[in-house]
């Protein structure tokens, strides 16, 4: 029967009496687990922050933009000819039954005072479907209603970035602010939704009702003209569906012929979003994999110092089959000196991986989210190296004939 307790003690006597080997033997699985830990901790904390910023863009989102243009033989980008009216928004919205809300969107840049302060900002012109289309809330004050948009009402909603900049520390609901020198009642404020996927800030924002915008503030080149919309579907798989739905619509409104191309363009924002998302998660896996290498040579540089150990200790290996010992007490005796180095290498690296995360979180300002199960898989690993790499050390120890081990100088 195996003696483990005495095994275990003599394999850890043979590791103390080698300690700067040792150490140097676990260093590539220091290294290893580290950068696993690490790695993985970057590409989770850069996915999760893609997930944020695509539930602060809304869910089920579809984007219907104008057309391209075409002059002296030139094709302009989408959304150069002014095609959209709120019309079509009103018609989507009752006539596609895969359409939940939509919300029109007809913008640009303004000069906006408040007392003695100014900021310049984006001014969106909208209606209450916005709020639901973006899944966006507000912190305090009311949306503007179908009543205000109808009446072209100069209300407006403000978002926080907008209120740290002209408010400070004051309550803006009720107050008065100057959008192009016409006076707007602050009726809402926006909840903050940080940046969205491009990097641009969501709450240095204001929106009034679109009519009010058109009439008011920017204008149109026709009679209900609007820059695009925004359309969110009953469901994620209803999102082809309404897209279907909306193309044939507008194709149908826009006395668009067969072998025409379409005035407009609509754009699936769910599925681009999630699109990023799976390469970032693809990216974390990549990065896991990489480092997982320094894993493999470590284990590598174990095998190495155990063969070299081995030779080293020929004459203890014939001494202890002399006296007893069987060929599972040699095999299992340098199997658990390549699995104490591989395991204790392990502890080490977790304790690098934390720091190293910590550390690139606040010098190159990324999010990191260290894993339990990420730690733990990189803790697992560190011990299956070693007992994979150790056994081949192990086993051939356990061969070496007693006589001719006992005769080794």
């Amino acid at each position: 029967m195996i003696n483990i307790p005495s095994t275990l003690k003599i394999s850890l006597r043979a590791l103390r009496v080698n300690k700067m080997r040792s150490a140097l033997t676990m260093l590539g699985i220091i290294i290893g687990v580290g950068a696993v830990i690490a790695m993985l901790a970057v590409g989770t904390g850069a996915s999760k922050q893609i997930e944020q910023q695509i539930s602060s863009l809304g869910s089920n989102l579809l984007m219907v933009v104008p057309g391209a243009t075409s002059a002296g033989g030139v094709r302009m980008g989408a959304g150069t000819q002014s095609t959209l009216t709120l019309g079509d928004a009103d018609a989507v919205l009752k006539e596609c039954p895969a359409v939940s809300d939509v919300a029109p969107v007809l913008g640009g840049v303004a000069q906006v005072v408040y007392g003695n302060q100014n900021w310049s900002t984006g001014v969106t012109g909208t209606t209450p479907g916005m709020l639901n289309v973006r899944d966006w809330k507000l912190s305090t004050g009311r949306a503007f209603t179908e009543q205000d948009v109808k009446s072209a009402t100069k209300v407006c909603l403000l978002g926080q970035t907008v209120v740290d900049m002209l408010f400070g520390g004051l309550d803006p609901v009720g107050q008065i602010v100057r959008i192009k020198k016409i006076p707007f009642a602050v009726i809402g404020i926006l909840e903050a939704k940080g940046q969205d996927p491009r990097g641009q800030d969501q709450d240095d924002a204001i929106y009034v009702p679109v009519t009010t915008a058109q009439k008011k503030l920017f204008g149109t080149a026709f009679p209900g003209m609007i820059r695009m919309m925004m359309v969110k579907a009953k469901s994620t798989e209803a999102l082809n569906t309404a897209e279907r739905e909306i193309n044939e619509l507008l194709r149908q409104r826009h006395h668009i012929g067969q072998k025409q191309d379409n005035d407009f363009t609509v754009r699936n924002l769910t599925q681009m979003m999630q699109a990023a998302e799976e390469s970032s998660k693809v990216m974390t896996m990549l990065l896991g994999a990489i480092a997982s290498v320094s894993l493999l040579v470590g284990g590598i540089g174990i095998m190495n110092i155990m063969l070299v150990s081995v030779t080293e200790r020929t004459r203890e290996i014939g001494i202890r089959m002399a006296v007893g010992a069987k060929t599972w007490d040699i095999r299992l005796q340098f199997i658990i000196e390549a699995l104490t180095l591989s395991l204790t290498g392990g502890a080490a690296g977790i304790v690098i991986g934390l720091s190293s995360s910590q550390i690139i979180s606040s010098l190159a300002e990324w999010p990191t989210i260290v894993s339990p199960l990420s730690v733990l898989l990189a803790f697992s690993f560190s011990g299956l190296v070693g007992i994979f790499f150790g056994f081949y050390p192990a086993y051939k120890a356990s061969l070496l004939n007693p006589i001719d081990a006992l005769r080794y100088e």
